[in-house]
């Protein structure tokens, strides 16, 4: 499984079963919004929210771009993974 950066539609996505695992973002003057992360509820429970939250954050940080958690998700994803703390705004 391979997370896609769709930069067209400013999403991480992880097509699964022939559905997506995605987190969306807007990005202005180099600071990057996470607001929402979605999971289908049948692909739920196997870490494929974090496979794509984790690709959007390195993404982030090899850009150089600050971070805004809006989305509950990576907020919490950052609180439990430090190594991404010096990105958030």
């Amino acid at each position: 499984m391979e997370v896609k950066h769709d930069k067209l539609n400013q999403r991480f996505v992880l097509e699964v079963e022939g559905q997506e695992v995605y987190t969306a973002y807007s990005i202005d003057d180099n600071v990057m919004e996470l607001y929402t992360t979605y999971t289908p509820p049948n692909l739920r429970g196997r870490g494929l929210a974090e496979k794509v939250v984790r690709a959007a954050l390195e993404f982030a940080k090899e850009n150089k771009y600050k971070v805004i958690p809006s989305c509950s998700y990576v907020s919490v994803f950052i609180q439990r993974h430090n190594e991404y703390s010096e990105l958030i705004k």
